[in-house]
């Protein structure tokens, strides 16, 4: 019997569709998770703490790899310090989502995950670094929260290349189940849309009547100059579903003018 896979994270966004995939694929998964949870088919839920370090060495014991996709606003090299830490030298691979931009946006939790991304490198594990772009999910949370308003106001000149969470897990998986490679080429969706494009789609999608302001904000440059955006130097295989289609699987109609 193989050795199971440890992901931290595996009852987020992107951590759980990981789990998917690795048990799909036939093999074991460990989930490190704050909370008290029954196992289920083919995984087992450990509890500990990545930012006091509380519960790792138990939850590393025996593992083969390590998919690293527990997150936060803030913490996350901190987390990933201890994470590395406590693994052992024996480990075939640690596979490290983070964030397309790192190296460009010098600010907030962009810069944070650089830092962690940097643990990870320097650890002397082997190792599989991916970036990619703002999840869809993420996107319809947040633009779901500002279209309560009756003016949705929005960055102006904003634009992002979102992509499937569902795809990110699949190439995360299909990294983890492989020999590692180090910084691995960045992972963004089909289309490069403005913030406001994207309010306006969800808008139409869920029968809503907004006006949409879109608003100049300082401090944005680098963003605004594309800095979220896949480099096509270092552009991977993009993910293959628009925004528009990820809004037809998930955002029912509400009746116009609400």
């Amino acid at each position: 019997m193989t050795s199971p896979i440890l992901v931290t994270g595996g009852t987020g966004t992107l951590g759980r569709l990981v789990v998917l995939r690795l048990t799909a694929a036939g093999r074991a998964v460990r989930v490190l998770t704050r909370q008290t949870l029954p196992d289920a088919d083919g995984v087992d839920f450990v509890t500990g703490n990545l930012a006091t370090g509380a519960g790792l060495a138990e939850a590393l014991d025996g593992v083969s790899e390590i998919v690293h996709c527990a997150s936060d606003n803030k913490g996350d090299a901190v987390a990933t310090r201890n994470l590395v830490g406590a693994a052992k030298p024996d480990l075939a691979q640690l596979v490290y989502i983070s964030i397309v931009g790192t190296d460009r946006v010098g600010f907030g939790y962009v810069k944070e995950k650089l830092e962690a991304e940097r643990i990870v490198a320097n650890s002397g594990l082997p190792y599989s670094t991916l970036r990619a772009t703002q999840f869809f999910d993420l996107i319809l949370k947040g633009t779901r929260q500002l279209a309560r308003l009756p003016v949705v106001p929005v960055p102006a000149r904003f634009p992002v290349q979102p992509v499937d969470a569902g795809e990110v897990a699949a190439r995360l998986a299909e990294l983890a189940l492989a020999e590692p490679r180090g910084e691995v080429p960045d992972m963004g969706g089909p289309q490069v849309l403005s913030f406001a494009e994207l309010v306006r789609s969800y808008l139409r999608a869920a029968g809503r009547r907004r006006p949409v302001l879109e608003l100049p904000l300082p401090g944005l440059k680098p963003v605004k100059a594309g800095a979220l955006l896949v480099d096509p130097d270092r552009a991977g295989p993009a993910g293959k579903l628009t925004w528009e289609q990820f809004l037809a699987s998930r955002v029912g109609s509400a009746p116009a003018g609400t």
